[in-house]
Parts: structure tokens; sequence; C-alpha cells
């Protein structure tokens, strides 16, 4: 075979068949209880010990060639399942040494997504990276152009995505079922884990088997506590994304997607107490839609979505009748000039409402569908992998993704730029709010731990004081983070 017919060169194009060379592809085998040599790819996990291992779990009969994770005791039973699987601790050793691999599985907290995906892309591997996309506005735009420029498959895991419901609800909208939408709503009761918290207290002993440098990786160094690894991360602003980022993805893309989003002209945001180390409890996040192309059945008028976490929940509409579902564990809710559509996440449970009683809407365009795969495994990992291995573009690839993603982390920029009090214009093609003057202050709470086992008028007064920033530097930085030192992109 010529050298320039590696395996990894003919993985997921055509140039195989340009040369005269063929793989047959697993859905040819798959009546044979198996799935050819050649047909497997050689997938890297990175970040396992928890969602990584479930899309592994999803992606049967490749070849798990590499496991990495910062901790090794969280990741041991994955390291089990995959006994044949090098282990690495750091991404970057693992991309340079192990030459064999053709595609990675990002599951990391969400501020050491967009590197290792960056490097792995630059290499030429085909990524899975799991929601959020990214940490930052600025991050999902670099992700986006990158793969443009790679040329490798890409999935952002939003599983969801790949659901019949999502191109059923979407159908219903392009039909003009609802009418014009000016006004959608979106809820979910997360977090289901800590927020609004104060900067743990007290410093605590690094686990012998986790590497806390690779774990903090770009953010800004911190005394490893128990409250930031291996979960709770999210509540934390420089590790997570909060229940906005954890949720937006899931119960934000039908919405897009049916919608059409785009970037949004404006947003703002109220919530429970902001600190400068927490998510706040409890969020509501207003974006500005502008009209977007008319469809041929359905006119995509100025829109104004709403998010609420933290148990928020939209005015449920006067008319509906009262056995009309909101699950207030989450959901989402479109109303039109003709009806009003509600369902949970990804459409499921999706019912029609007209003057006041359920309908069934006659539909008049049909979406196509991701289909299961022969060989069982989940549908939007295994369309990810057939992807890398025949062509064509996966369902939440990055040029579907990290525009969406944009908008989702945005609102995170929302809350934490709330003092301001304004509506925050935004320029979406240079990632930037148009309407905070150079000296405008932003005024941020910073906890203190409680020291007392009694909580007074005095104590609670003396554990928050208020920090003063620049508005317009921090907006800079939240949009685009300053990298701690040895970690770039």
């Amino acid at each position: 075979m010529n050298k320039k017919f590696n395996r990894r060169n003919f993985i997921g194009t055509t140039a195989v068949a340009a040369a005269g060379f063929s793989i047959v592809p697993s859905h040819a085998v798959s009546g044979m209880g198996h799935i050819a040599p050649s047909d497997k790819l050689n997938i890297a996990g990175i970040g396992i010990g928890s969602k990584g291992a479930v899309n592994l779990k999803n992606m049967p009969g490749q070849n798990m060639v590499a496991m990495c994770d910062v901790d090794w005791s969280y990741a041991d039973p994955v390291f089990k399942t995959y006994p044949k699987a090098t282990k690495w601790k750091d991404y970057r050793e693992m991309l340079e040494k192990q030459k064999d691999i053709d595609a990675v599985v990002i599951a990391t907290p969400d501020h050491t997504h967009a590197l290792p995906a960056a490097a792995a892309m630059q290499l030429g591997k085909h990524v899975y990276l799991q929601k959020p996309l990214t940490h930052s506005v600025w991050e999902s735009r670099y992700l986006t152009k990158l793969a443009k420029e790679t040329g490798v498959v890409t999935q952002m895991g939003n599983e969801g995505h790949s659901k019949d419901t999502v191109y059923e609800v979407a159908e219903v909208v392009h039909s003009g079922c609802l009418g014009e939408i000016r006004e959608a709503h979106v809820w979910t009761n997360r977090p289901i884990w800590r927020q609004g918290m104060p900067k743990p207290l007290k410093e605590e002993k690094v686990p012998d088997t986790l590497d806390w440098d690779l774990f903090i990786g770009p953010a800004k160094m911190r005394a490893y506590n128990a409250e930031y690894h291996p979960w709770i991360w999210r509540g934390w602003w420089d590790f997570g994304t909060g229940a906005l980022g954890d949720m937006g993805c899931h119960l934000l893309d039908v919405p897009n997607y049916a919608l059409q989003l785009g970037a949004p002209i404006a947003f703002q945001a109220s919530s429970s107490l902001v600190n400068t180390e927490s998510a706040p409890v409890s969020a509501k996040v207003s974006y500005l839609f502008p009209a977007r192309k008319n469809l041929p059945y359905c006119a995509l008028p100025e829109l104004e979505l709403t998010w609420y976490d933290g148990g928020l929940m939209p005015a449920r509409p006067f008319h509906l009748p009262v056995n009309a579902p909101m699950n207030p564990g989450g959901g989402f809710m479109f109303i039109g000039s003709k009806a009003i559509l509600i369902a949970e996440a990804y459409g499921d449970k999706w019912k029609v409402y007209q003057n006041g009683e359920e309908i069934v809407p006659e539909t008049k365009v049909t979406l196509e569908r991701i289909s299961d795969d022969p060989n069982g495994g989940g549908r939007h990992e295994m369309h990810f992998v057939n992807c890398c291995k025949n062509g064509g573009k996966p369902a939440s690839c990055f040029e579907y993704a990290g525009p969406f993603n944009e908008m989702v982390v945005m609102g995170n920029l929302a809350v934490r730029m709330q003092s301001l009090q304004k509506t925050l214009l935004w320029d979406a093609e240079n990632m930037k709010v148009t309407n905070i003057a150079p000296d405008e202050t932003l005024r941020t709470t910073e906890l203190f731990p409680f020291t007392s086992d009694v909580v007074t008028q005095s104590v609670e007064s003396e554990s928050k004081k208020m920090v003063k920033w620049n508005a317009q530097e921090m907006c800079a930085e939240w949009i685009k983070h300053t990298y701690r030192n040895g970690w770039s992109l």
C-alpha cells in the first residue's frame, strides 16, 4: 500500500474508493454478527470517569486504544473495562506519543473542553466533545473555525439531538402549524448540585491518584478541595458553566434547531445573588433574536426566548387547559399566533394546544431522521462513528454546535454582568458587547464562609463584600479567557 494511504488517511474519506481500495462498512456485515477488523475506529477517551465512560460504552465494536484521565482512582473502573488500552494522565503526552488514534471522545470538566479538542483536530483526529461544547464564547468560535479548516468529523455530546422528536417538533414549526412564533420559554429544575457558594475555607490534601495541576489546566491555580472534584466543579465559574451550561445544550436544542435562531442581538439576565466564585442558585436569561429568513410555510419573525433555572418557571398561559403539562423538571414552550407547543427536553412528549384544546397538527414537511445503528450502541455516538468511517456530517457537528453553544454560554455572561442593569447589545461578528462604556463599573459579591454556627446579622454582614471591576475588561475576559501560563490554543 502506498504510504500516503495509511489507515488514518482513508478513514472517513473518499480517497480509498478513488484508489481502487474498499472497506466493508459496518452495516454490510451486521448480519454476520460482527464488525470487520478494517472497519473499526481507534478511539481514545479523555476524561473517562463519568459521562465519558457512557459515551465509550455507546460506541460498541470499536478499538478502544487509549484512556486518559487526571484521576486514576476515579477512572479505574473504566481502565478495567478496556484493559488493552494504554493509560495516560496528560492528553498532550498521549496525543504526541500514541500514533494509532483515529478519534477522541472528550468528557472533561467544561473549562478543559476546548484545548484537547483543538489539539486533536490539529492532528487530524475526529472529535466527539461533550456538551457544553466550550467554557467561553470565543472557544466555541475557535473550534467551529478549526473544524472547517481541518475537515475532521465532529460531534457535540448533546445526545438527544439524534432523537426523532427533535425533528417531529421542527416539522410542526416549519409547517406553520403554530403560526408566527415571537415568544419561547425554556426551563429546568437544575442545579441539583450546590451553587451560590463561597470559596472553600480550608485547603485539603490532594489525593495521590489525582494530578491537580492537570485538573486545573488553563484556569487560575487554587488549592485542592473535594468541593471541586469529581462532580461539583459544575457550579464553580472557573471550571463549569452552571445549570445553563449543563442543561442548555439539551433544553435549548429544539428551540435553536426548529426556530433556526442563529445569534441574538441582545440579552439580559436576573438571578439570585451573584458571587465571584460560583453560579447563582437560580437565574432567568432573556435573548432577543432578529427576524430570520422565512421558510416556505412558516415566517420566522423577531423572537424573545427566555431561560429559567433553579426551579423558576414561565407564567402559564391563561387559555391553556388545566391538564396541559408543564413538567417542572424541564421543558420548553413555543407561543405562536395560531397555537402553543409544549414539550420536554429534545421534544419528548410534545403537545399542541389551540383555543384551549389539544390538537393533532397536520404537517407539510418531512425532515430526515438519524437511524439506530444495526450493531447497537447510542444513536448519537454511532452516528459520529459511522460518519468518521464513511463520510458525512453528524447531526450536532461543530458547524451546528459551535454557534449554538455561543448562545448558551452567552447567557452566563448576562448573569455575571447584570449589576450594570441594562440590556446588553451583542455584535456577533466581533464577539463584543457594544454598549459598555470604558469607565463603567461592575459590582459582584465576594462571599466568605461563616466561621460561626450561630448566624447573626453581624456575622452575615461580615461574610460578604462587594468587589468592583472594570465592566468592559471583565466582559472581554469572560468572552475570551486568559489562560494560565503553559496552556494555550
